[in-house]
C-alpha cells in the first residue's frame, strides 16, 4: 500500500519524504562517487596511522559520535581499532573554549591542538553555514588535514572549504540527517572492508 501524504498522517509524510530523498541519492552517480572517494581518503589516513576527527552541532554532534564509535569500535567486523574522535564529547574543552574564545571556536581550537597533516576532518552541518564548522575547516586546511563535509542542498557553499563534500538532495533537516547517516554507514562498511582485506 502506498504511503499516504495526508497532512493528517505526519509519520507517513515523513517516511515518504525520506524514501524519495533516498531514492534520489541512490540514483545520483556523482553522489555515490563522492561517498566512495570519502571512504578512500579516510581509509588511506587510517591505514597510514592518521586519525579521523569529526565535528557537528546538535543532532549532528550525536551523529559525529556515532561515526567515531563505528571506527574505533567496529561496524560489522571484528578487527583492530582505528583512530577516530568526535570533537563534541569533551565538555571541559567545549565549555572552556566557548567561554574564553567564543562558541564559533569550539571545534577549530580542538583541530588546532589535535589535528596533524594527513588526518581527516569530517564536518557535519545540514545548513552548511555553521560558523564553528567553517572555522574548523579553515584551520584544518591550514594544518594540512583532508577536509570532508556532509550537508544538505543549501550547503553547496561549503565546497570552497572541503576537499570532498557530500550534498544530500534535500532541504529538510531530519531527512538530510537520515540520508547522510545512511551514507556514513556505507562509508564505514567500505572502510572496514578495505582495512581488513588481505
Amino acid at each position: 500500500m502506498p504511503l499516504s501524504r495526508s497532512a493528517q498522517d505526519p509519520i507517513a509524510v515523513h517516511l515518504a519524504l525520506s524514501r524519495d530523498a533516498l531514492e534520489r541519492a541512490t540514483q545520483d552517480a556523482g553522489l555515490l562517487d563522492t561517498a566512495r572517494k570519502i571512504a578512500e581518503v579516510i581509509t588511506a589516513a587510517l591505514r597510514g596511522g592518521h586519525k579521523l576527527l569529526i565535528a557537528g552541532n546538535g543532532g549532528s554532534a550525536g551523529d559525529a559520535q556515532h561515526i567515531a564509535a563505528e571506527i574505533v569500535g567496529r561496524y560489522k567486523k571484528d578487527r583492530p581499532a582505528y583512530a577516530a574522535a568526535a570533537l563534541t564529547t569533551d565538555t571541559s574543552a567545549l565549555t572552556a573554549i566557548g567561554n574564553d574564545y567564543g562558541f564559533e571556536h569550539i571545534f577549530s581550537r580542538q583541530v588546532e591542538g589535535l589535528g596533524q597533516r594527513g588526518d581527516v576532518l569530517l564536518t557535519i552541518t545540514t545548513s552548511g553555514r555553521s560558523p564553528n564548522i567553517l572555522a574548523a575547516l579553515e584551520i584544518a586546511r591550514q594544518q594540512g588535514l583532508v577536509t570532508v563535509g556532509f550537508t544538505g542542498s543549501k550547503g553547496t557553499s561549503m565546497a570552497a572549504s572541503c576537499d570532498h563534500l557530500l550534498i544530500v538532495p534535500s532541504d529538510d533537516t531530519a531527512v538530510i540527517q537520515q540520508i547522510y547517516m545512511t551514507f556514513a554507514h556505507g562509508i564505514c562498511g567500505a572502510i572496514e572492508q578495505a582495512l581488513t582485506a588481505r
